[in-house]
């Protein structure tokens, strides 16, 4: 069994013909959020994946085994509920809503421009269609946000602060007091 414990989030770094090179490992969203668990890659090596604590595998990231060879993640397709608004007498601000409500119930969401994804709840898909929202059954890869406290290793997600004060720079002309 080949192990890997390093996972290089999209492949960051490494060059195309490395990653065109690599082997590739499909998981649904319930595995790839689990930092141990066994898989098969594309070229039928079976793979041991031991990450550190709290990591989450996205689709694209590469897994680097003992050995040095490359494992590219695929986001498998799984079943998930796809939410819409309805064409005729809904907005895209019915999304919005959505999302606000399955947020409040810490649901993993997929959010896109124009569509909503959550994994199948029947009693979340009512509350949707009450709400006058499209929902469809779909066997499609699911990626749901990182969640807004992210972070590097669990989350993934870019980190820097949009409220930082510029720094501040003495020199001819500072008139003011300290």
């Amino acid at each position: 069994m080949l192990q890997t414990s390093k996972l290089i989030p999209q492949g960051k770094g490494l060059a195309a013909a490395l990653l065109k090179r690599a082997s590739t490992v499909e998981l649904d969203w319930d595995v790839r959020q689990k930092s141990r668990f066994e898989a098969t890659d594309s070229a039928g090596q079976q793979l041991g994946i031991f990450l550190p604590r709290g990591t989450v595998a996205r689709g694209g990231d590469v897994l680097v085994a003992q050995d040095g060879s490359l494992i590219k993640v695929l986001a498998a397709a799984q079943v998930v509920l796809k939410i819409t608004h309805c064409p005729n007498h809904g907005t895209a601000f019915d999304l919005i809503r959505a999302a606000y409500h399955l947020g409040n119930r810490h649901v993993p969401i997929e959010l896109q421009p124009d569509h909503l994804k959550i994994e199948p709840d029947h009693v979340l898909a009512d509350m949707l269609r009450a709400m006058h929202l499209i929902v469809t059954e779909v066997t499609e890869p699911f990626e749901p946000e990182n969640g807004a406290y992210a972070t590097g290793g669990h989350f993934g997600g870019h980190r820097h602060s949009h409220d930082e004060e510029p720094a501040h720079v003495h020199g001819p002309g500072c008139s003011h007091q300290h």
